[in-house]
């Protein structure tokens, strides 16, 4: 018998729309277009009502699984940054398996700061996307080879594992305080030799632009507070600038979070075509605020949707992300944009679409 589906909103690759639809036979998609169109040109099709939303799969382009299902914090970053460092020895690959259960896109972008849970991704890991190896360390000039040298050898190993229909290998340097300028430069380097997608926190709290301006505020306090050197980056540039100054924008990572910009730096993000990936829903736990959308849309940067990790916010659905936002103003259409085409760009996927012929196990609903 043949279905005709709509749903709320349809997305079937060119952006939402409320009245289209698709027919199916139950395998393939026959036809797609506006629903009433369809109605008449197929007048024996029960039509079924999917939801809200009925199209491509909508992506989850920024997420830390190995975190687990951790209590979710809320309270300044710099109190977060203790948390997970206090947690860091108790994660791992079980952590990782539990938190995927939760994760209801099969569209991911995690960060693994564990090899057993790389290991687990390329074994068995149920999604599809990337999953990125995290680097970080302010470690001495004399040192930094070392690293690379590892973390070379791993990503070379876990590239021969990939499979056809799971995550690919990348990397990520995972702040631009969190590695010495030598090692930051070095990491974004190897990703552009082994040629593997990169992604990046970054302009996340105002503590970090902060400790890059002036040396001030709650992370410069978390740094004396730990013994850690204050001279090892420059000063008097934001950290979109200082990463350009590097050169890691011309790598084209994927940034996280970029919650404290000014246009200066979202200029610099559109000259360097960086795709943003925003989590609100831990920014606001973490009291970072909300990104800047309005300078975005204006400037023209691709923007995606992630959740984080459990700990720092109550779930691993996007879905959610998209009402939190939403509520707050934002357009949903275009939030659903973000989730879909945008979340395909951050992790270096083409855009897709659901035509006739494609088979209807690429279709999703809720």
């Amino acid at each position: 018998m043949l279905e005709l589906w709509t749903a709320d909103w349809v997305h079937l690759g060119d952006g939402p729309r409320p009245h289209a639809g698709l027919v199916t036979d139950g395998r393939t998609v026959l036809a797609t277009g506006e629903a009433g169109e369809l109605a008449r040109r197929y007048p024996s099709a029960r039509r079924v009502r999917k939801g809200r939303y009925l199209g491509l799969p909508l992506a989850n382009a920024h997420t830390h699984l190995d975190l687990g299902i951790a209590p979710t914090f809320s309270g300044p970053f710099p109190d977060f940054v203790r948390y997970v460092i206090d947690r860091a020895e108790r994660r791992g690959r079980a952590e990782a398996v539990q938190a995927a259960r939760y994760a209801p896109q099969r569209l991911l972008g995690d960060i693994a700061a564990r090899e057993e849970v790389v290991d687990w991704w390329l074994e068995e890991g149920p999604a599809s996307g990337v999953v990125y190896w995290e680097v970080l360390g302010l470690v001495p000039p004399e040192r930094e080879a070392e690293v690379l040298r590892a973390t070379r050898e791993r990503i070379e190993r876990w590239k021969r594992r990939e499979r056809r229909d799971g995550p690919r290998v990348g990397l990520s340097p995972h702040a631009p305080y969190s590695l010495t300028p030598g090692l930051m430069r070095g990491v974004v380097a190897l990703a552009r030799e082994l040629e593997v997608p990169l992604q990046i926190h970054a302009a996340e709290s105002p503590g970090e632009r902060a400790y890059f301006l002036r040396r001030e505020g709650e992370l410069a306090a978390f740094f004396r507070a730990r013994g850690w050197p204050l001279d090892l980056h420059p000063t008097g540039l934001s950290p979109i600038a200082y990463l350009a100054e590097l050169g890691v924008l011309d790598a084209r990572p994927t940034l996280v979070h970029g919650v404290q910009v000014d246009e200066a730096d979202v200029r610099l993000l559109a000259e360097h075509g960086v795709v943003v990936v925003s989590c609100p829903r831990s920014n606001v736990g973490l009291e970072a605020g909300l990104a800047p959308y309005h300078l975005y849309a204006d400037a023209g940067v691709p923007l995606a949707l992630g959740t984080d990790s459990r700990a720092s916010a109550p779930s691993l659905d996007v879905r959610e992300e998209l009402d939190f936002l939403a509520a707050r103003g934002l357009d949903y259409p275009r939030l659903l944009d973000w989730a879909v085409q945008g979340g395909r760009r951050a992790l270096g996927l083409a855009p897709a679409r659901i035509e006739t012929g494609s088979e209807v196990e690429q279709v999703e609903f809720w």
